[in-house]
């Protein structure tokens, strides 16, 4: 039995990412990294044939969140697809990388520090909210559903929500597990799952 409290939920996971070498991971996801420059030109790709598929001709006018941004490379990438900054959204649990995504991106993008499952997003106003490897780093069942629930409400009708994540755990990492597919379906029993 430990004297130590319990940690929250969001306590664990900034936990989880403070053990992590900061340059490491700035190396590793470096897009002069050959496989990250891949990795990351592979997601556009998928998200455009996605989204084409949906019926949209583009990005304008349409409402994204996404939890846990980052230092915002993925809403650079929503940018250079063609939204509009000012109906952007990004959510995250870190202050250093809400300070990297504020340098980097459009002041009209919205960055919010703290528990995504708390933000204050207007229900029903989202074309799509984005999770890009956000599940596997949330370890407790709980709050991973807590959460899916959340950006489910965000989701207007003919929205939907992306997942970017691993189906594996990885053995040399503790501090992620793999979100297979049938876990998806189970974060949002209403959705259609396309994978």
């Amino acid at each position: 039995m430990s004297d130590r409290p319990p940690v929250a939920p969001t306590e664990a996971i900034a936990e989880q990412y403070a053990r992590r070498d900061a340059a490491v991971d700035a190396q590793r996801y470096s897009l002069f990294d050959a496989a990250a420059l891949q990795a990351q030109q592979e997601r556009l790709r998928a998200m455009r044939a996605l989204w084409r598929r949906q019926g949209w001709a583009g990005l304008a006018g349409r409402s994204f969140t996404e939890v846990g941004c980052g230092s915002g490379g993925n809403l650079l990438d929503l940018l250079r697809l063609g939204a509009d900054a000012q109906r952007l959204t990004g959510l995250e649990l870190l202050p250093e990388r809400v300070a990297a995504a504020r340098a980097c991106l459009p002041a009209a993008v919205r960055i919010e520090l703290g528990d995504a499952a708390q933000a204050a997003v207007e229900p029903g106003s989202q074309d799509a909210v984005m999770a890009f490897t956000v599940f596997s780093s949330v370890l407790d069942d709980h709050q991973q559903q807590r959460l899916a629930a959340a950006m489910w409400t965000w989701v207007r009708p003919g929205g939907g929500v992306l997942c970017y994540d691993f189906a594996v755990g990885n053995p040399r990492n503790p501090d992620v597990r793999g979100v297979p597919p049938a876990r998806v379906r189970q974060l949002f029993p209403g959705a259609r799952l396309t994978l």
